[in-house]
């Protein structure tokens, strides 16, 4: 039976375990933005956001790498919209594989920016779990691993340069708990809120935690910085939109098995799901996400077999680019990947993500963009405009072309 959305129990963030360290390097001074890619919200965008700083400064924005974003600019009547891809990252943490650092070389070789949605408990020590108090779960407790404090520091030299290379740091939550009474499914718009509260504290004190004062303060502000998530095995995100709406955030990328459509509002908040794309050899679409091409190629396991590596790298090389082509050449919805910096299978979906990312970005109107950023271009979009994008159904190109498609009314 094929599988097209994320296991509950095996998900988002899922499986830690590696061995070894590695750096991130030296934070490098963010390249110049293009036109669309960042600016304030629209006039329709969630209230502001509610939260107000908490902890030691870990999040004090120092001013040494100022951000300057450009101001995205509107469709000219009757242009081709930008084929936009979004990379997002699960978890975000570095646990000495280097991937964390091997995609920020390869964003930055691309002009790419993307999404880290990163995990508080990742810059909690082990150490202080019990400061930790999950809902409908025992305090101190989590499904997913914490970090030594090697790959603590590590995360957190990997999170400032991404911040300073104009990448999104979202959130993808503490405890990433996917079953039992305790799933995150169950939780209440207030357990939600609880759950975001801590991973702001976690985020903004761990200097405090950690005892690292004399540590460099992350360089962003996390209570401006945090405007959207994705929930541990794309649950619950019903009773979350509420809670996220009162805390301003412009978006959420929870949904799973969305179609490669324009996007919509969903409870005021853009809805940016993981989508169904093809899957090569196969009539069954698979979510755009590196887990659910192992769950269709290895199932359970994520030490198959090596003599089976070389194949399933190339099928999901060219899943990713199956569904990057259906956009760009008919409807040129967002396109949005989900991945985990994992080894799995030998590394070969990092692999495939590389391969993938590289041939995209050769192609031209291509826009690798952050969530944020993507959001910053929707939000000064007519709403004309976006009504008629939303109009064009998966692999539909616009009758008469795009000159006639979005000429004046």
């Amino acid at each position: 039976m094929p599988v097209s959305e994320i296991s509950r129990r095996q998900a988002v963030g899922w499986g830690l375990g590696a061995v070894g360290l590695s750096a991130c390097g030296a934070p490098q001074r963010p390249r110049a933005r293009r036109p669309h890619r960042t600016a304030a919200p629209g006039a329709d965008a969630p209230q502001k956001n509610v939260m107000r700083p908490i902890g030691d400064g870990s999040t004090a924005y120092t001013g040494t790498q100022p951000r300057q974003p450009a101001t995205p600019v509107a469709l000219e009547p009757g242009q081709r919209p930008p084929q936009f891809v979004v990379f997002s990252w699960d978890g975000a943490g570095e646990v000495g594989t280097g991937l964390f650092a091997r995609f920020l070389k390869l964003a930055r070789d691309h002009d790419a920016r993307m999404t880290f949605f990163l995990s508080g408990l990742y810059l909690l020590p082990e150490a202080h779990r019990t400061h930790y108090r999950p809902p409908n779960n025992p305090v101190g407790s989590s499904d997913i691993d914490f970090l030594t404090d090697a790959h603590l520091r590590q995360t957190l030299q990997c999170v400032r340069r991404a911040w300073l290379e104009g990448h999104e740091i979202g959130t993808h939550f503490n405890g990433h708990f996917c079953s039992g009474p305790g799933s995150v499914e169950l939780w209440t718009p207030e357990q939600w809120r609880s759950e975001i509260e801590q991973a702001h504290t976690f985020v903004t004190s761990w200097r405090t935690a950690t005892g690292w004062k004399a540590e460099e303060p992350l360089p962003f502000d996390y209570t401006r910085e945090l405007v959207g998530g994705r929930t541990p095995c794309l649950l619950g995100q019903e009773n979350l939109l509420p809670t996220a709406r009162e805390l301003g955030w412009r978006y959420d990328a929870s949904s799973p098995g969305g179609e490669q459509r324009w996007p919509v509002r969903k409870q005021g908040l853009w809805d940016l799901p993981l989508q169904s794309i093809p899957f090569p050899g196969h009539t069954f679409e698979v979510l755009s996400m590196d887990y659910n091409m192992l769950a269709n190629q290895s199932v359970n396991s994520t030490n198959a077999p090596a003599a089976n590596y070389p194949d399933w790298r190339e099928q999901a090389t060219q899943a990713y680019l199956a569904g990057f082509e259906r956009a760009y050449r008919t409807n040129r919805a967002p396109y949005f990947i989900g991945n985990h910096f994992e080894e799995w299978n030998g590394g070969i979906y990092m692999d495939a993500v590389e391969e993938a990312l590289k041939r995209m970005a050769d192609q031209a109107e291509v826009r690798m963009v952050s969530f944020r950023q993507f959001c910053d271009w929707l939000d000064v979009q007519e709403p004309a405009v976006l009504a008629r994008l939303c109009s064009l159904d998966v692999g539909e190109k616009p009758e008469g072309g795009w000159a006639a498609f979005l000429a004046p009314a």
